[in-house]
């Protein structure tokens, strides 16, 4: 049987029901955290010499696709108060904060000929105000807000963004790295690729399906592997950090325990995760895409792939651009094999080729797309285990939503023990996690939702001008675990 199929028996064994919470102490080391993002949370869009972004103009020019017309124009106003953010991971007693930086707000063209000043201080206060308060940041340089500017030249479907990104990230290591420990290159790069540039259902808006998201990715992956290498070369040396990229999934379940659909299980894997993971964990693109999609490319016309080749000195130059693992995860899906689609239109979900659905027997949320699904972290995390020989993982995004009616969000509370207590088990199982954080710190823009969906610990009143932060009852409960290290009111060593 081949290796993804021994892979996915050996984590069948693994039950999706868990009825017990772990009662095992986290180690003392283990870091917890809660996280945002600039564009979801800064607001003060055009302050202070801060330029234009793609969510900007996306906002701007097509408010009928954003729920209820919402913007970040003053989203949680964190721009001005982000005093009280820390205070609020202060209280929640968080070893980190994850952020994201906006690169308009520090380099309004996109390019480092103009440094806006006002957005240096800004970030420079942040990371002050965080360290004072015993709280380590863990700094995102990309989450998705691709300066304006940039994207009339072609965004992340042209080469010379390989570059710009990379003299920002420089620009960054050189203003903020003797301060910050952890970074990220990017978040979650299939959603700006996929989303942005091939379906279009996201900001800059450009449907391009079954290439733009190649092209994007390829241009995504080239500027990661620079930047780690700037980091790695000119200041690993003096500041001590780490470096590395953060890619979302969801656990894909076999529907069925049959050979196809276990294989058609890890090759939905390998198209979502193994697309960015694999050229920089192990090497190039995972063999299944490269087949597939050069298959069809010649079949619908094409004379060489649709999916970009690297030469042999960027694959070699990619692979080991890590120093940890981040991993995005919410929810599962199950995934059934199909017969082939026929050739016709260039389509990634056709080059992938599966059938994928949720049980109507798994929890839901106030959000379509996520059904809770604690066992399939602990899946996931030994699927990465075995897949990519075990690296520090470091879970960057993990959260649940609510319609805002309420502070008493038990749903929240019990997602965050069922999941933690999933993760504690995979790190019995040998993984290697050292890491957790929570999505989110607070209520904010969820993107093409809006302000609809709820995923923070603090509530935000977003009808208030002084959008007042309360506590939401999960609040205790993750301040306690953070405290303690432990799920439940007592744990074994």
């Amino acid at each position: 049987m081949f290796l993804g199929g021994f892979i996915f028996c050996c984590l069948f064994v693994i039950s999706i029901a868990q009825d017990e919470t772990n009662n095992k102490l986290f180690p003392e080391h283990f870091l917890f955290g809660a996280a945002t993002a600039s564009y979801q949370i800064e607001g003060a869009w055009d302050e202070d010499g801060k330029g234009e972004n793609i969510w900007d103009r996306y906002t701007h020019t097509h408010p009928e696709l954003i729920a209820n017309n919402d913007t970040g124009d003053v989203a949680c106003d964190s721009y001005h108060k982000y005093k009280e953010d820390v205070a609020m991971l202060k209280e929640l007693g968080v070893d980190y904060y994850r952020f994201s930086l906006s690169w308009s707000r520090i380099l309004p063209t996109g390019f480092v000929n103009k440094i806006n000043l006002p957005g240096v201080t800004y970030y420079k206060n942040l990371i002050k105000e965080l360290k004072d308060n015993g709280i380590e940041p863990l700094i995102t340089l990309y989450h998705w807000d691709l300066p304006q500017p940039l994207q009339d030249l072609g965004g992340w479907t042209s080469e010379f963004v390989v570059e710009a990104f990379a003299e920002y990230a420089r620009l960054s290591f050189e203003l903020f790295g003797d301060d910050v420990k952890y970074w990220l290159t990017f978040n979650e790069p299939k959603q700006t690729c996929l989303d942005g540039y091939g379906q279009g259902s996201t900001a800059p808006g450009i449907a391009s399906p079954g290439l733009g998201e190649y092209i994007c990715a390829h241009h995504v992956l080239k500027a990661h592997a620079r930047a780690w290498h700037i980091y790695d070369q000119e200041f690993r040396t003096t500041q001590n950090g780490q470096v590395s990229i953060t890619i979302d999934t969801m656990w894909c379940e076999p529907a069925t325990d049959s050979e196809e659909d276990v294989a058609a299980a890890e090759k939905a894997l390998q198209f979502t995760y193994g697309w960015y993971a694999n050229a920089i964990y192990n090497s190039d693109y995972p063999e299944i895409m490269k087949t597939r999609i050069a298959e069809r490319s010649l079949a619908e016309g094409f004379n060489q792939s649709r999916l970009p080749s690297f030469t042999d000195e960027e694959i070699s130059y990619i692979s080991g651009t890590f120093d940890y693992m981040g991993i995005n995860m919410y929810t599962s899906i199950l995934v059934e094999a199909v017969d082939e689609v026929p050739v016709g239109e260039p389509n990634y979900n056709y080059d992938m080729g599966i059938k994928s659905s949720q049980s109507d027997d798994w929890e839901s949320c106030s959000i379509y797309w996520l059904k809770i699904t604690p066992w399939g972290i602990r899946k996931l995390l030994n699927w990465l285990k075995e897949t990519y020989n075990n690296p520090a993982i470091i879970i960057t995004e993990n959260g649940v939503t609510d319609d805002g009616s309420t502070l008493e969000d038990e749903q929240r509370v019990r997602f965050y023990r069922d999941y933690l207590s999933n993760v504690r088990s995979a790190m019995e199982d040998g993984v290697n996690v050292i890491g957790y954080t929570a999505w989110s710190l607070m209520d904010n823009l969820e993107w093409r939702q809006g302000y609809t969906q709820k995923f923070g610990l603090f509530h935000v009143d977003f009808d208030d001008i002084n959008r007042t932060r309360t506590p939401k009852i999960s609040v205790a409960y993750y301040k306690k675990v953070v405290e303690t290290h432990c799920l439940v009111d007592t744990c074994e060593e």
